[in-house]
């Protein structure tokens, strides 16, 4: 059976609970205390938090610090991505302007004037991570950062994100501004449920086309992706306070999970994420 078959059953699985996309954000459930303790080899992942759960049930596998308040840096924007998705159509214009532009280091370099779907621009934040194309979905949509970042925290709050504060729709630092590995996990969770940002997520690089005809090659941050067969995306994040952060799914013979690590270094970040997918999905 093929990946996207995989894919489609955990997927089917879900939205059979769901209502439909148009549909208000309910509370997700409580989670299930872990079936097992953190892996004997837990030593070996450097992530300062980690969680895995399952994908259908939200059944915590296994865990570390997952309840330590921490910042997550660029995986809050599938917080923001959710929110847009959650505010109207999809096709609705936006049109960038210079303020939207005023953000480092992550960009994919728009210009001022210029205007795109939501959708697009959506696409572009799962796959390339823009700080810039964070900033014009929230400000296109909530009128400013600030106000934006009410409507984040709403949204959490909605979803039984019980332990976060955002301030801005990219996860640059800021102090106030935190989340955790579990509620984290509860946000990947609704996430997957959207079947344009799982085609988004697991989209390994695509030609972003810019207003003015310009073409660009937009790479996914996520190297999972490419060393991990069953991987089906996520998102990465990085600053200086969160350190390496990244949140996978995986799905393999109709079971799928979570992962999310958070605190972890460049260079093992891709590793401990591979190993809990690796353990996690043979059940």
């Amino acid at each position: 059976m093929r990946i996207l078959d995989l894919i489609g059953i955990c997927c089917a699985l879900i939205l059979s609970g769901c209502g439909s996309s148009s549909d208000p954000i309910t509370k997700t459930p409580e989670y299930i205390e872990p079936l097992v303790p953190a892996p004997t080899s837990a030593s070996s992942i450097q992530a300062q938090s980690f969680i895995v759960i399952d994908m259908i049930t939200g059944r915590v596998l296994a865990e570390r610090n997952a309840r330590t308040p921490r910042a997550v840096a660029s995986t809050q924007k599938l917080l923001t991505a959710l929110c847009v998705y959650k505010a109207g159509s999809l096709e609705d214009p936006v049109t960038v302007v210079h303020s939207d532009t005023q953000v480092e280091p992550s960009k994919i370099g728009f210009a001022a004037g210029e205007t795109y779907t939501r959708r697009d621009l959506l696409k572009a934040l799962l796959v390339r991570s823009g700080n810039d194309v964070a900033r014009a979905l929230a400000r296109d949509v909530s009128g400013s950062q600030l106000g934006f970042a009410d409507y984040m925290n709403r949204t959490a709050a909605s979803l039984g994100m019980k332990n976060s504060s955002f301030l801005n729709p990219h996860g640059l630092t800021v102090d106030g501004q935190y989340s955790t590995a579990l509620d984290i996990a509860v946000l990947a969770r609704e996430v997957t449920k959207v079947p344009f940002f799982r085609e988004c997520m697991r989209t390994r690089e695509y030609l972003f086309q810019f207003a003015d005809g310009r073409t660009k090659t937009l790479e996914n941050t996520n190297k999972v992706l490419n060393r991990f067969p069953y991987c089906t995306g996520m998102k990465t994040g990085y600053t200086r306070a969160a350190g390496r952060c990244l949140v996978s799914s995986g799905v393999l013979n109709g079971r799928g999970i979570i992962v999310v690590a958070l605190g972890s270094t460049s260079q093992e970040i891709w590793n401990d994420s591979e190993k809990l997918l690796r353990r996690y999905l043979k059940g």
